[in-house]
């Protein structure tokens, strides 16, 4: 195997992607009359905000990416169902907003109505966990597009009674950070994690050393829903900003303070299959990192002050597992002093 495999060399570049992105948004410039609501700014930021009269509606939109290539190599679809609504929800989560409706996507070769239920009873079951309704989606066999299945979904959100959006602006050095465990990989980095898997020839199968499961089902351990840490959290004064450690992992952090700097000293060993998977593929530190959670999937940045008010409100909500991990300084960017390493921002 060709040393320290990376996300770029499985097939995508995050410099490209971003590139190609910031195109489209540049030629998309469009500004809607007020009178079919207001858009709020929240450049860089988990959901998109939107001011319709009083109410201001957050809405956000993911698909669960190339994990669906492991669902059907394995013939298992529930996770990957509950992944779609996870997804969403939690970046719902990540500006305080409350889950209030989702519509589905699914695109496939051939419509395989087995298929079809087992996602289904992945929706259902993300959809209970975040308290949300089920609106409608869209469902279209394209095979000329397709060849498999793509899976995602939009979500929406509000900010019930005097709750106003969590966007980050009152971070400050001195804040702590208070970090809540990932399930796995949840729906990211597959594209790296299928590379690793094909070369290293990785049973599938079969468990890996100490576990119990095998490792594709480890692999596909459904995404962690943080809607309780969010509620919990959203109407709290001290609560200045919310993260999901989704695609890009710890440097999603700067999305919500793109002028301090996360101190991330306290993180503790990445979990064993994270482990298991950089060593079957000789990944450095660095790549792990910026691709995957390594452990955690949500941070609260909270006043140092009410940080131990902050463990208690989540531990009341059944949140027991959330701990500090670190704190905001001044500067710029991610710095992981246990590990050797800074990042300067989320692209």
């Amino acid at each position: 195997m060709p040393r320290a495999p990376t996300y770029a060399a499985s097939g995508v570049s995050r410099p490209a992607l971003g590139r190609a992105v910031r195109a489209l948004i540049e030629a998309a410039r469009y500004r809607a009359p007020r009178s079919h609501g207001l858009a709020l700014p929240a450049p860089g930021h988990y959901a998109g905000l939107l001011k319709v009269g009083r109410e201001t509606l957050a809405l956000t939109t993911d698909t669960v990416g190339t994990k669906v290539l492991l669902a059907e190599q394995l013939g298992r679809w529930e996770e990957v169902g509950e992944d779609a609504v996870a997804i969403n929800v939690n970046d719902l989560a990540a500006v305080g907003a409350r889950p209030a409706g989702l519509v589905d996507t699914v695109l496939c070769e051939a419509p395989d109505p087995a298929t079809f239920a087992a996602i289904g009873r992945g929706l259902a079951r993300g959809l209970a966990r975040a308290r949300c309704s089920l609106l409608g989606g869209e469902s279209a066999a394209v095979r000329e597009i397709v060849r498999g299945f793509d899976l995602g979904a939009t979500a929406l959100g509000f900010f019930p009674g005097r709750r106003r959006p969590i966007l980050g602006g009152r971070i400050a050095p001195g804040d702590v950070l208070l970090g809540i465990p990932s399930s796995g990989f949840h729906a990211n980095g597959f594209t790296l994690i299928r590379r690793i898997v094909r070369i290293a020839r990785v049973d599938l199968h079969r468990p890996r050393a100490g576990a119990r499961l095998s490792v594709g089902r480890e692999l596909l351990t459904a995404t962690r829903t943080y809607i309780d840490a969010s509620e919990a959290l959203a109407d709290r004064p001290f609560t200045h900003g919310l993260a999901h450690l989704s695609g890009g992992g710890v440097r999603n952090l700067p999305r919500i303070g793109p002028n301090v700097r996360f101190v991330l000293d306290r993180w503790g060993e990445p979990p064993p299959l994270a482990r298991w998977l950089q060593e079957a593929g000789d990944v450095r530190d660095r790549e792990m990192f910026q691709t995957f959670n390594m452990g955690i999937g949500f941070v609260a940045v909270v006043a140092p002050a009410r940080a131990n008010a902050a463990l208690r409100a989540l531990e009341r909500a059944g949140v027991r597992d959330a701990r500090s991990i670190g704190t905001v300084e001044s500067g710029r960017g991610v710095a992981l002093p246990e590990f050797g390493l800074r990042y300067e921002g989320y692209t």
